[in-house]
């Protein structure tokens, strides 16, 4: 079942516990030095600055207290890799493959991402601050204190996600899929539109708006096989 928020103001807020959000204090930074990224490499205090790292292979790797700066990660191999206490700004590409890595205490802005591949991740303490992600793929991902905000979302997959003090604000939420979700303390009242294609059975645990209920009563009363006439 949906809970409903009991208001717009401070008292409807109250409903759902707000996400921690990162707090990023980054080091004195060295450029990198070019080169392609190593499986299980080492990238501590490091700035990657237009950076194209399109098809390189990072699986395994270690970011820590770096920055990216409108890099290219096209079909770049970073799975299982971990990032930590980063700034991600300004990435660009498509069929990046993340799966099984961890994100902790990392700003994301202004990313315009196509197919990233993110099953099996966990993030948390995440901010995910403007730009564009289409066929985001979080299945099975495990998501806590992490803030969508000002960015749209297009078909993303949380199929079988976990989902804690997650909060979707001013964020566009385009047929999404949370078929099998588990959500605790999750605010979809930020989302605009909210479109979800699957897994309203699963929406317990969240919150949304009396006008998001009521765009979505017709979906809704499709999963449960009410027919509505008249």
């Amino acid at each position: 079942m949906v809970r409903r928020a009991t208001g717009g103001g401070p008292a409807g807020r109250s409903a759902v516990k707000g996400a921690r959000r990162p707090e990023v204090r980054l080091p004195p930074l060295r450029p990198w030095p070019g080169g392609e990224l190593e499986p299980d490499g080492d990238y501590d205090g490091l700035e990657f600055r237009e950076t194209d790292l399109a098809g390189q292979d990072g699986v395994g790797a270690r970011f820590m207290d770096c920055v990216l700066t409108g890099c290219a990660v096209d079909e770049t191999g970073l799975g299982r890799a971990r990032v930590l206490d980063s700034v991600l700004t300004g990435l660009r590409g498509v069929g990046t493959h993340l799966a099984e890595s961890t994100f902790r205490d990392v700003e994301v802005v202004d990313a315009r991402l196509g197919g990233t591949q993110l099953h099996g991740a966990v993030l948390e303490r995440v901010v995910v601050r403007g730009g564009k992600l289409d066929f985001l793929n979080l299945r099975e991902a495990r998501l806590k204190d992490v803030v969508f905000e000002s960015c749209v979302l297009v078909e993303p997959d949380f199929a079988g996600a976990s989902l804690e003090r997650v909060e979707f604000v001013d964020c566009a939420l385009r047929e999404a899929d949370f078929g099998g979700t588990t959500l605790k303390d999750v605010d979809f009242r930020g989302a605009a539109p909210l479109e979800i294609v699957r897994g309203l059975d699963r929406l317990a645990g969240a919150v949304i708006s009396t006008g998001q209920l009521l765009d979505l009563a017709p979906v809704l009363a499709a999963e449960l096989g009410i027919r509505v006439e008249g």
